[in-house]
């Protein structure tokens, strides 16, 4: 930011490089709009079923996941669109798993990968999904 830039009683937030108002308290860097290196990424988009048999209390039921359905996808397969068509870097793209689907799937995320340093996971509707926390 230019000195012509800053405006009387105000600071520079170091965090965004903006003017903000004395006393204004920014933790948190915002998201950069870019892409991390997709030759050594898996990214691995998910989504929970549920059932909802399970009492919590008089009012309320217990979400318990019964299935879960990934698909992922590298550098060498994002422009494939058959996701049914193993890839010759991150295999099989599409993954279901019933049984305890939630170890399951953490399990299978911290499965041995040499040519990645970074798994990116993404929840279909995360906003409403306590398991899109870890």
């Amino acid at each position: 930011m230019t000195h012509e830039n800053r405006e009387c009683n105000k600071r520079i937030c170091q965090n965004r490089n903006q003017n903000k108002e004395a006393g204004h308290l920014c933790f948190i860097r915002p998201l950069k709009n870019v892409l991390p290196a997709g030759d050594r990424v898996l990214y691995v988009f998910y989504d929970f079923e549920t059932t909802q048999d399970t009492r919590f209390s008089e009012t309320a039921t217990l979400y318990v996941p019964n299935l879960l359905c990934l698909q992922q996808y590298c550098s060498k397969c994002e422009d494939v669109e058959d996701v049914e068509r193993d890839c010759v870097q991150c295999g099989v793209r599409k993954h279901s798993f019933w049984d305890d689907p939630l170890g399951s799937m953490i399990s299978y995320l911290c499965e041995s990968r040499p040519w990645v340093n970074k798994i990116i996971a993404i929840a279909h509707n995360a906003k409403r999904s306590i398991y899109s926390l870890f």
